[in-house]
């Protein structure tokens, strides 16, 4: 888990994994927002699907504008302010 976070921190292969397959969802917060829904579902979170649309349409990590640690340590951020231990 990251140090003040309930959110465990997610490997550099996973991040990269997920910032892949948003790349072919950028135009489309929706989805993305579907797609990271189902990324913490699989590691046992909840998120806020409203809550997570804003966040994906805001972050350029998620849109592959920014270098790949950069982009994990953005979507690393991004996941713990929405994600919830259930």
């Amino acid at each position: 888990m990251a140090q003040g976070s309930k959110v465990e921190k997610f490997s550099m292969t996973e991040l990269s994994n997920l910032r892949n397959e948003l790349l072919e969802y950028r135009s489309d917060s929706w989805q993305a927002a579907d797609v990271v829904s189902a990324f913490l579902s699989l590691r046992g979170y909840g998120v806020n699907t409203a809550t997570m649309r804003a966040v994906v349409g805001s972050i350029d990590a998620f849109s592959g504008s920014t270098s790949a640690l950069q982009s994990a340590d953005a979507m690393q951020a991004a996941l713990e302010a929405v994600a919830y231990v259930m």
